[in-house]
């Protein structure tokens, strides 16, 4: 059985050449172009990793995350979580500190663009360290 990935991004070209990359490796792929939509994804179709973006309409990736630590959601808090941005990492921790007043914890964050084979690497590390690989 395959692992079920979510990827979460509002850029359709960003969603269909991650999806190609993932698929063409055998992962099953399901898209969100929010984070609304992203947590709706997340409990119909309970995948086994998350790759979010963070600069999204409706609901942004640091809402997503925020929203993944109310102890409603608690049964998804254990989905890992690669952030996958234009933004820098240093800045986007220190902005979700400042907002929430705790670190942003997620188990990879990756820069746009990302080339397919480090992001592959960085997917395949995750799910093997869970036992999905």
């Amino acid at each position: 059985m395959s692992a079920k990935i979510l990827v979460v991004d509002d850029d359709p070209d960003i969603l269909e050449a991650i999806g190609i990359v993932l698929e063409a490796h055998g992962y099953d792929v399901i898209t969100a172009r929010d984070g609304m939509e992203g947590l709706e994804k997340l409990k119909e179709e309970r995948p086994d990793l998350m790759i979010l973006d963070l600069l999204m309409p409706k609901m942004d990736g640091f809402e997503v995350c925020k929203a993944l630590k109310d102890p409603r959601r608690e049964k998804y808090a254990h989905i890992p979580i690669i952030i996958l941005s234009s933004v820098k990492e240093t800045a986007s921790r220190r902005r979700y500190e400042l907002e929430t007043g705790v670190q942003l914890d997620v188990d990879d964050y990756a820069e746009k663009p990302i080339d397919p084979v480090v992001l592959l690497d960085r997917v395949g590390k995750i799910l093997k360290k869970i036992g999905k690989a």
